[in-house]
């Protein structure tokens, strides 16, 4: 469950990210994000998901969104403070595992800068420190 200050509610919210943001797609999903320049350290990062009929009847609809806020509140520490996101789940998000869905947002906050913000990534829903790339030397 997303904390109350960390979810986007307002129509004028969603729409303002997806107008003036920035985008990266994925097959399952897409990620607009804007961030406020210069970031607030006392303004939390906040989401906000769509999730259309396109996707699926209720049920389907609902477990998509359930999964997605799982994963988007292992993240929200990482990202950096005054952001805001708006995740829009696509058709094949509905055949789609937690891990897969999961793949693509990162592979979408990374694109976007967002991902690691202040040097940690995110493993398995915990932080952790970012390893230095393999220089291929063998120790």
């Amino acid at each position: 469950m997303l904390p109350a200050a960390a979810r986007l509610r307002r129509s004028e919210d969603f729409r303002a990210v997806m107008r003036r943001g920035v985008k990266a797609g994925r097959r399952r999903l897409v990620v607009h994000a804007l961030t406020t320049d210069p970031p607030d350290a006392a303004e939390a990062a906040r989401a906000g998901f769509v999730v259309s009929k396109a996707v699926g009847n209720s049920v389907v609809r609902h477990r998509v969104t359930r999964r997605l806020r799982h994963l988007v509140s292992a993240r929200l520490g990482t990202l950096p403070p005054g952001s805001s996101l708006v995740i829009r789940a696509l058709p094949p998000a509905a055949a789609a595992s937690s891990a897969e869905l999961g793949s693509d947002l990162d592979a979408s906050l990374r694109r976007l800068g967002l991902f690691g913000h202040a040097g940690q990534a995110v493993v398995a829903g915990k932080s952790c420190q970012a390893r230095p790339p393999d220089n291929g030397s063998a120790v």
